[in-house]
């Protein structure tokens, strides 16, 4: 009885999704607008399975409480395998996301990224700022910044966590204090990884003035992880003003880094051989190879960033799109609770309007990544540059919204979040 409902329920949302999806969130482009939000990124969804068995089985439940490399998996080196960065890290980010939250009913919570990490953990946004750095410019590897968007900025407009959920991260209190990590504990554990120098030196063989500028570079890598970390808040955001205002603070000061290091990166790059450079830039293909080796390419999954894309014919668009419904706008719960006026309604429609573009401008499926470090460098800053202006439109929107609204009604909003989730 229960398989025969579930496959009523998916076969009737199969037959809804595209146009349901678009008349709740205001997506152009019908299937591909939903598709290219709902399904996420093609290595997010393949590995997503694997993330939460990870994380159901607890292996790693304490692992973002102490401070280690989140490459690192012993049984993995053990037996001769290379760590899986994406089951490690959403594991680790998944622990601490969701031990200080109790209102929601689903494990996952509601605000996971479609590996299973995620961009909220807790008070901090974006625990993995530092470590996607490195894997973008090194590694070719854009996963993780390309699934951050409309979900995250969702998560800071209506927040899951209610005020004193999000206190036990930076004010441990009785026994609770043991199974919450603290702000420091996740930006810890989330940012150890960094630039590969001895990876890089053993795959260029530097001479000694090729030397000299990696260990530069590598300085200046340090000063961008040290930049990243001085933006992890020091105290728990309590309103969706300081949450999208830690997001800009955190996003300018990936900019910031990136700007450090753009230049010592260039000269180390300048005074390798072609022969050096093609190497280098090998490094990539490498960790593809390995990576694939341990998770095979999902062709689903590759298809959903196709044009031609229909999600109504694909399973896990459809698990997705259940994740999307459930961050759909409480517009009409909005106005009844907080008796908004005609000018508040209109201030709000603006706010809600602009949030639901960054669909369309964060989208999951971004290009092929450049073939140097250099270029995909200025790819990941044009990127956090587009997603600063992002903010900024929504944080500008959520001000002229806020402008005229009681103290009562600005509280009415915060609980909206936690009460969505209870």
């Amino acid at each position: 009885m229960g398989l025969a409902l579930a496959g009523a329920i998916l076969v009737i949302a199969a037959v809804l999704l595209p146009n349901s999806a678009q008349a709740q969130f205001g997506l152009r482009g019908g299937p591909l607008g939903v598709a290219r939000f709902a399904v996420g990124h093609v290595i997010g969804l393949s590995r997503l399975r694997h993330a939460r068995m990870a994380v159901r089985g607890g292996r790693y439940r304490s692992a973002a409480l102490r401070s280690q490399d989140p490459r690192y998996d012993p049984r993995g080196a053990e037996r001769g395998q290379p760590a899986n960065p994406y089951i490690l890290r959403a594991a680790l980010t998944a622990q601490a996301a969701l031990s200080g939250w109790h209102g929601g009913r689903s494990p996952q919570g509601w605000w996971r990224h479609p590996d299973g990490s995620y961009g909220w953990a807790g008070p901090v946004f974006w625990p993995f700022a530092y470590d996607d750095l490195a894997n973008a410019v090194i590694f070719a590897d854009t996963t993780s910044i390309s699934l951050y968007g409309y979900g995250d900025i969702y998560a800071a407009l209506f927040s899951p966590y209610a005020a004193g959920e999000l206190a036990a991260y930076t004010v441990p209190q009785g026994r609770r204090a043991r199974k919450v990590p603290s702000v420091e504990s996740i930006c810890d554990a989330s940012d150890t990884a960094g630039l590969p120098v001895d990876r890089i030196a053993a795959t260029v063989a530097p001479n000694e003035l090729q030397r000299a500028a990696l260990d530069e570079l590598t300085a200046a890598w340090n000063a961008a992880r040290d930049t990243i970390r001085a933006a992890c808040p020091a105290q728990a955001p309590a309103t969706a003003s300081e949450r999208l205002g830690l997001m800009r603070e955190r996003i300018a000061a990936m900019i910031k880094a990136t700007d450090a290091i753009e230049a010592p990166l260039a000269k180390f790059a300048g005074l390798l051989s072609d022969d050096q450079k093609a190497r280098l830039n090998a490094l990539a293909n490498d960790r593809r190879a390995a990576l694939a080796s341990r998770q095979p390419k999902d062709a689903q999954a590759t298809a959903a960033c196709q044009p031609d894309y229909d999600p109504r014919y694909d399973e896990k668009a459809q698990r997705q799109y259940e994740q999307l419904v459930q961050q759909q706008w409480p517009a009409d719960d909005i106005a009844s609770t907080l008796r908004l006026d005609d000018t508040a309604r209109a201030r709000f429609e603006v706010l809600q309007d602009t949030t639901l573009r960054t669909m369309e401008t964060l989208s999951a499926c971004p290009a092929e990544a450049a073939a140097t470090p250099l270029a995909r460098l200025a790819a990941v800053k044009a990127r956090l540059a587009t997603m600063l202006r992002e903010v900024t439109g929504v944080t500008d929107a959520l001000d002229d919204f806020e402008a005229d609204l009681s103290d009562e009604q600005k509280a009415g909003f915060e609980a909206i979040g936690p009460k969505r989730g209870a």
